[in-house]
């Protein structure tokens, strides 16, 4: 569907994208994060892949996990780091990271500002594996 969709701060400080659902970024206790968000901002029935668009706020992280497929994330706002196996990146916005398969990824939030990011992914995705708790983060145990 043609269109365009304004992005921008919401009322509590966070980004959203007009007409998008704002969700959870997971299932409670499904896995290890903290304070994150998930927008789908494209997926269509005839295109193989989803565009996404994840908030997490300041001091938090996504879950610690590999898959199968391959990640393009697109830093929009704020500043953290990317895990990327055992190599941690500082990231900020503009910046693309890109995560070959199989590789364990995890980004964090800096302590005093957000991170904004699109994740571009095959809607035909494998389920994501987790770690054992020696990889986890310190305060996620």
């Amino acid at each position: 569907m043609s269109g365009v969709r304004r992005f921008g701060p919401a009322a509590g400080g966070d980004f959203r994208w007009d007409g998008v659902e704002l969700l959870r970024y997971k299932q409670d206790g499904s896995a290890p994060f903290k304070d994150i968000t998930r927008q789908v901002l494209f997926a269509q029935p005839d295109q193989a892949c989803e565009l996404r668009y994840f908030e997490v706020a300041p001091g938090g992280y996504s879950t610690l996990e590999r898959h199968q497929h391959t990640h393009a994330v697109l830093v929009l706002r704020g500043r953290g780091t990317v895990r990327l196996g055992t190599q941690v990146h500082a990231i900020a916005e503009r910046d693309l990271v890109t995560v070959d398969p199989l590789t364990w990824h995890q980004f964090h939030a800096a302590p005093d500002a957000p991170l904004g990011f699109l994740c571009l992914v095959s809607k035909e995705r494998d389920k994501p594996q987790l770690p054992d708790a020696e990889l986890l983060p310190p305060d996620a145990a």
